[in-house]
């Protein structure tokens, strides 16, 4: 997108934003990409329900239980409603507590379900039907990968939650079905005020490294209602002086011309996604071994995996849920103990379990040219097994299972919704929830959908 002013006042990017989200109607979907969004839907309800009991899962719903207004929204696996933004923002920290929601990687990074609890909050006050929905979660996936593919905003400081603000704000807009004009604003009104630092995902991670997706629906949700209301933002958010462009040093961003939603990646088990592969090669090594004869334990991952999961000294004495499930010498560690990571793998027991901590002083973890050439196209990971006797075990995986290329199958969804809803749904409950969500264009009213989440 090049950078000049456009007719109306609207900066070139802003334009072109405009009329992408014009165009994107649900009978343009193919039925490819209508069934991609329905599996996103179950995967995202399901990472949500799963974390529950999660503290600060109870802390977002404690907060938002105390404000209502005249349009309100409910908050996930509950009888309980609140404002639509904080709905989104409550039900957004569900779905990224037990790091189990998707990915994108392209140039940078992301979760592109973060975006849904504020499109599905929007879509119940204004009662949408579910061809509204689906459309505006393919729209919304669409503007968040090609960003993430195009423009790395993680090498110039920011985060990811500027990818999942500007999707989600666009996807609101064609809920509320804004005019171009209030599109425009609300573009920009989400833009200026709510530019995320990476800070959040650097060091000793706190509870709001699960927050700040979800931060972005709520900011989102709230621009695209002030544009509703009249509210106006600068014309030129992006190429103005001042703008993103100037704050970046330059971008080109290109807008797809198929839905991407299918290149995003599920996740097989509750850890960051650049350890995926090294965690399942793990788990694999694990019933060939004697774990009492291994001398070291090498993880080769690419570069990306290795900054966010084994640079720091954080991860080698990881004090909090959120440093351990990006920590690859606390996961693999798990990994070979237990022949599994789950999402009691991360409680204050394990963390200080010494058997995990003495497994995890015999790993390293370096950087392999070879398997860094392979990303993003591939998740590449190799855990090599060095034992007493100097005979070596080693696997590597280059897609691990939910990646694009490695799809989890639509029954392995289930079985994920199922573990992870089970407890909060009941099996019947489950079963009315899946035969909704596996058909959820056919729905008149979101709000339907919704109200079977509301648990036992």
């Amino acid at each position: 997108m090049a950078g000049r002013q456009g007719r109306a006042g609207w900066d070139a990017t802003i334009e072109q934003l405009i009329a992408y989200a014009d165009r994107a109607r649900y009978g343009s979907l193919s039925p490819v990409v209508v069934h991609e969004v329905r599996r996103r839907l179950v995967d995202t309800f399901a990472s949500a329900l799963g974390a529950w009991d999660e503290p600060v899962s109870g802390m977002a719903r404690s907060f938002a239980s105390r404000y209502r207004g005249d349009d309100v929204a409910r908050i996930w696996g509950s009888d309980r409603v609140t404002t639509p933004e904080l709905a989104a923002f409550t039900n957004g920290v569900m779905t990224r507590a037990l790091d189990v929601s998707d990915t994108y990687l392209g140039l940078s990074r992301g979760h592109p379900s973060d975006m849904t609890s504020g499109l599905v909050a929007v879509a119940e006050i204004v009662k949408a039907d579910g061809r509204s929905l689906v459309a505006a979660i393919s729209l919304a996936y669409d503007l968040y990968c090609s960003f993430c593919q195009t423009v790395d905003l993680n090498a110039k400081g920011w985060d990811q939650p500027v990818y999942g603000i500007l999707g989600c704000v666009v996807g609101c807009a064609r809920l509320l079905d804004l005019t171009p004009d209030q599109t425009g604003h609300a573009i920009a009104l989400a833009l200026i005020p709510n530019m995320a630092l990476a800070q959040s995902r650097r060091g000793d991670l706190s509870s709001w490294k699960g927050c700040a997706g979800a931060n972005a629906s709520r900011n989102a949700v709230f621009a695209a209602l002030l544009a509703r209301e009249g509210f106006t933002g600068p014309g030129a958010a992006f190429d103005g002086s001042g703008g993103l462009r100037e704050a970046l040093g330059g971008f080109d961003w290109t807008l797809p011309d198929t839905p991407m939603i299918g290149q995003t990646h599920t996740k097989s088990l509750p850890v960051c996604y650049h350890g995926q592969s090294a965690v399942l090669a793990a788990i694999e090594l694990r019933s060939r071994v004697d774990l009492a004869r291994i001398v070291s334990i090498d993880v080769d991952a690419y570069g990306t995996a290795v900054f966010m999961m084994g640079a720091d000294d954080s991860r080698w004495a990881p004090a909090t849920r959120e440093t351990a499930d990006h920590s690859l010498p606390y996961c693999v560690a798990v990994a070979l103990l237990d022949g599994q990571l789950e999402a009691s793998s991360f409680d204050e027991r394990r963390l200080a379990d010494p058997a995990i901590r003495a497994l995890m002083c015999k790993v390293k973890v370096a950087e392999d040219p070879v398997l860094s050439s392979q990303y993003p196209e591939g998740a590449p990971g190799r855990v090599t097994l060095r034992m007493d006797g100097g005979d070596a075990l080693s696997v590597e995986i280059r897609y691990p299972r939910g990646h694009w290329k490695a799809p989890m199958s639509d029954d392995e969804l289930v079985r994920k919704f199922r573990q992870l809803g089970g407890e909060r749904l009941g099996g019947e409950g489950c079963d009315r929830a899946l035969e909704a969500l596996w058909k959820v264009e056919s729905m008149a009213d979101v709000n339907h959908l919704t109200r079977l989440l509301c648990g036992q």
